[in-house]
């Protein structure tokens, strides 16, 4: 009974990995292309629309790459997050083969198997576990880089937008003023032209 009961961990455990999320922010080309209906074509072009836009704000926001429309957004919607670590998804089927083995011979020996069972398998889990808590922290630590990197970038962005259109909103109030004073300096003249015409015509009539 606890071989039967390890290995259905182990089952849950293999599927837990399956149902594990990709991070579209921070996931590699690999672990996109492991999604329902994301090839090497879509998967790449899901890096290059994070890398020239920023990081994705919404789920749907994946929408907007060439090639991911509504339909494939429904297959991946569940497998996808913004945040977090990303883990390839693997297939959940390999633990499945020893079940029948179990079930074939429960009764040969009973009193020493289990004993065998839960002092070997006791090891493992912890190197494992090690392995793993550091995997998840460094792609973590990477994830969360990426993310400032990111949010630097658009920050920097929207600086530099402000800037150039500060700079084109003062051109256009400079060119506003020349066009005024020129319209001004304009109109003088043609008033000091008739004043001086009109001075003119008067000096005729008193001759």
């Amino acid at each position: 009974m606890k071989r039967i009961a390890l290995l259905f961990a182990a089952l849950l455990a293999y599927a837990g990995v399956a149902l594990a999320a990709v991070n579209i922010n921070s996931g590699t080309k690999e672990m996109l292309e492991a999604l329902d209906g994301i090839g090497p074509v879509k998967a790449q072009a899901i890096i290059d629309y994070r890398k020239k836009n920023g990081p994705f704000k919404r789920l749907d926001e994946i929408k907007n790459v060439d090639g991911i429309g509504d339909a494939t957004f429904e297959k991946i919607r569940g497998d996808i997050a913004l945040t977090g670590t990303s883990t390839m998804p693997k297939p959940a089927a390999a633990p499945a083969a020893p079940a029948p083995k179990a079930d074939a011979r429960p009764t040969p020996a009973p009193k020493a198997e289990p004993k065998k069972a839960e002092a070997k398998p006791a090891p493992a889990p912890k190197a494992d576990d090690k392995k793993a808590k550091a995997d998840e922290k460094k792609a973590a630590d990477k994830a969360k880089a990426d993310e400032k990197k990111a949010a630097d970038k658009a920050k920097a962005d929207e600086k530099k937008a402000k800037a150039d259109e500060k700079k084109a909103a003062d051109k256009a109030k400079a060119d506003e003023k020349k066009a005024a004073d020129k319209a001004k300096a304009d109109e003088k003249k043609k008033a000091d032209e008739k004043k001086k015409a009109d001075a003119k015509k008067e000096e005729e009539k008193k001759k």
